[in-house]
């Protein structure tokens, strides 16, 4: 659960809403074939998930300036230009996040895992 406060008094919001948000818009973005699972917890759910689910690869971190740190693990298509898929991932997924949930994004960490043809 990501808490944080404004004016207004404090606002929660369920890491499964970001994961989901974060996944859909990074998966909608050119050259991306899907989600990588990452660390035990990932792969061991996957196994009684069937198909590939948009939660895998995703890890959010919230800072002590309420700020989120997100990973992405990704697999691209191959003979695309990785840094320019990258570059777009970072900038849409900043401006989803924030404009979706308000929550501000510190910074975004795009691992590459595998590439597909």
């Amino acid at each position: 659960m990501i808490k944080f406060e404004n004016h207004i008094g404090e606002i929660h919001i369920s890491n499964k809403y970001l994961i989901s948000l974060i996944g859909n818009t990074a998966t909608s973005c050119f050259g991306v074939v899907g989600m990588n699972t990452f660390g035990p917890k990932q792969r061991i759910s996957s196994l009684f998930k069937k198909g590939d689910s948009l939660e895998n690869g995703v890890i959010i971190h919230q800072t002590d300036n309420n700020e989120l740190i997100i990973d992405l693990h990704i697999t691209v298509s191959y003979g695309i230009n990785v840094s320019t898929v990258v570059e777009s991932i970072m900038e849409k997924v900043q401006y989803t996040v924030e404009t979706e949930s308000t929550v501000k994004v510190a910074k975004i960490n795009v691992f590459v895992d595998e590439m597909q043809s």
